[in-house]
Order: C-alpha cells, then sequence, then structure tokens
C-alpha cells in the first residue's frame, strides 16, 4: 500500500501514516493540494491529511481543499503530537534566537517559543524546517520537529515536550478514491462527514439542520466557510456520529438537502477510540 502525506520525511503525517499503516510505502509531498492528486491520480493508494488540533485548532487549508476533490474519507487517526526544539550539534539553548516550523507547530508552541525570546520563522513543515536547519545551519537557529526528524537529519534535540500543552493531539483524515463503508453494527460507533451548501434564505441553517436535532444524532464538528469568493450562502463541513445506512440519518438527510442547494456525503467510517477516552 501507498500513502501520500505533506511534507518531508520525518513529518508528524508520516508518523500517522506508520502508526496506522505500518507496512505501508509512505510518499512525502510538497503541498497538501499535491498529496490529494497523488491519490487522484492512481500514484498512491491513500493520502494522511491532518485536519485540526487540539491546540491550535483546525488546518484551514484542507476545508478548502476538501470540496474541491473527488476522495473520500475513510477513516480518522488521533495522533499525539510531541515537538521538540532542535538545533544544530552543540549549540546551547541559552544561544537561540530564531525558531522555525510549520505555522500550526509554531501555534502549539507559542507560550514557550515567547518564554524564550525566540521569533519566530514560518516553514513549509516540521520536518522542512529540520532538514532545512541541517541543511544551511545559522547561528542560533532552532527548528520544531518530531524526534524522528532530528534523527533523521543529524540535528540535537535542546527540549522535548515543547508544545505549550500536554495531550496536543491532531487529528488525521484517511482519504480514497473509493468510497469504503463499513457495514453498520448496532454496537459500533461511526462517523459519517459531508459538504453542503445552504439555500440563501433567512434560518436557512437552522432549519437545514434541524433533521438531526429531531432525529436524535450528535453533531460533533460544523465548519463554515466561503466558497468561490462569495458572500452569499455559505458552505459547511459536518461531522456526526452516525452512520449513514441507519433510518434516523436518512430522515435527517431529506431535510438537509430540502434546505439546501448541494449535500456531498465525504465518507462514513468507524469513529477512533480516543473519542472515547
Amino acid at each position: 500500500m501507498t500513502i501520500a502525506f505533506q511534507g518531508e520525511p520525518g513529518a508528524y503525517s508520516e508518523l500517522a501514516c506508520l502508526n496506522v499503516f505500518p507496512d505501508s510505502e509512505c510518499i512525502p509531498s510538497l503541498t497538501f493540494e499535491e498529496a490529494f492528486q497523488r491519490v487522484e491520480s492512481g500514484e498512491t493508494d491513500l493520502a494522511m491529511i491532518p485536519l485540526e488540533n487540539s491546540t491550535a485548532g483546525r488546518v484551514e487549508e484542507i476545508y478548502h481543499q476538501i470540496p474541491n476533490t473527488k476522495l473520500f474519507v475513510i477513516g480518522e487517526h488521533f495522533e499525539p503530537i510531541s515537538h521538540c526544539l532542535m538545533a544544530a550539534p552543540g549549540t546551547p539553548l541559552s544561544a537561540l534566537t530564531h525558531v522555525g516550523s510549520h505555522p500550526q507547530a509554531l501555534a502549539q508552541c507559542a507560550d514557550n517559543i515567547n518564554r524564550l525570546g525566540l521569533q519566530r520563522q514560518v516553514k513549509g513543515d516540521t520536518a522542512g524546517a529540520a532538514q532545512l536547519l541541517a541543511e544551511q545551519p545559522q547561528d542560533g537557529h532552532a527548528a520544531i520537529a518530531s524526534s524522528l526528524a532530528a534523527e533523521l537529519y543529524g540535528l540535537e534535540i535542546l527540549q522535548r515536550d515543547f508544545q505549550d500543552r500536554s495531550g496536543n493531539t491532531t487529528r488525521f483524515l484517511v482519504f480514497s478514491r473509493e468510497d469504503r463503508i463499513v457495514p453498520y453494527e448496532e454496537t459500533g460507533h461511526y462517523i459519517t462527514s459531508l459538504i453542503f451548501r445552504v439555500r440563501n434564505r433567512p434560518a436557512a441553517l437552522y432549519k437545514a439542520l434541524g433533521g438531526f436535532a429531531t432525529n436524535g444524532i450528535n453533531l460533533v464538528k460544523l465548519e463554515s466557510y466561503m466558497p468561490d469568493d462569495s458572500f452569499q450562502a455559505s458552505q459547511f463541513y459536518l461531522d456526526m456520529e452516525v452512520h449513514r445506512d441507519e433510518q434516523r440519518f436518512q430522515y435527517a438527510l431529506e431535510e438537509l438537502e430540502f434546505y439546501s442547494e448541494t449535500v456531498r456525503l465525504v465518507g462514513t467510517y468507524p469513529a477512533h477510540d480516543h473519542r472515547y477516552k
């Protein structure tokens, strides 16, 4: 199995790939769009994409990518994130002046960065920041990345668990060309994801979601954004605790479709155990 991820070798996305699919071949991609395209073209079987982090919130770019792809979500994974502050071997912590990493990692370590008085430098991904630092070392410069990245690129870890909060976790989605629906079992826990665009009418969202309330379906995530640079009706990404084959979901879906311009089912997949810890 081949699985695409965004970033250089040693990225947290690669760690997530290996934790979920330990025998897979992980293919690095420069951008999230490139990772999606690898699956769409058949170059890889799957893509592992980060959606949100418990400290820094959503990865906004992904919500704009999902409506533009025909891929389906077939699974979710919660990856514990342990950031490491690293620099060229022999660099003392007191000599640091700058730190580079992905915007999400910088946000997740903001308090500790401020405590050390470091100037932030935005990079394309965490492992890429480590690789660049190893190839082009500069006095006083450090990177925030995984311990695997430090090992791969020969950097010295100055501080482990550099994130501001314990329990820092990123939720990943697994994308595939095929819509793989797991069979429904009464004892199972499932997430169904969809994208919809409400009609430009008063109370359209309230009415569109009413069917989920009346049918006892728990909504666990609702994200909105303006599609196509429009300030008219909004588009929404929705996660809910239900299997699409349940009758109650079918009733709710009918009501959603009545008040929406478009509705697209993105996937139904087993809920990760992390949700119930």
